[in-house]
């Protein structure tokens, strides 16, 4: 149970850096990274998750998606870049193109927009 000081803290400190109107790439960083407030705030993977069931977390991503649907200014991205590859089924592949027509994005985008959703640990195979 995630204590209710501590999630107003925490939208409060959201709201504060949302207003400032930040890009979405430094909304993400100061907000859900690595170092960002949430992990701070909620550390351990037990913790995290019980947030990421919370309203709170589902207002924060709503937040971002606000802010990932403007186009940041040409040279003014303040984070490198990083590539992955994912080896995924030809079905899969397909599929997401599909989705991503459907949205009117990029697969890209949607599949940045999916890898921001919460993930249940039942759900996700462990190495063997």
């Amino acid at each position: 149970m995630i204590g209710h000081d501590r999630l107003t803290e925490v939208k409060r400190s959201v709201a504060h850096l949302y207003a400032k109107g930040p890009d979405w790439v430094t909304f993400y960083r100061e907000v859900l990274g690595l170092h960002g407030l949430v992990r701070r705030e909620f550390p351990g993977r037990e913790a995290l998750a019980a947030f990421e069931q919370t309203e709170a977390f589902q207002e924060i991503l709503q937040l971002l998606t606000k802010l990932r649907r403007q186009v940041p200014p040409v040279g003014e991205e303040d984070e490198l870049t990083r590539v992955i590859t994912v080896r995924l089924p030809k079905s899969m592949h397909e599929a997401l193109r599909a989705e991503a027509h459907e949205h009117h994005t990029s697969m890209n985008k949607l599949c940045i927009s999916k890898l921001l959703q919460f993930i249940d640990n039942d759900k996700v195979p462990s190495e063997p």
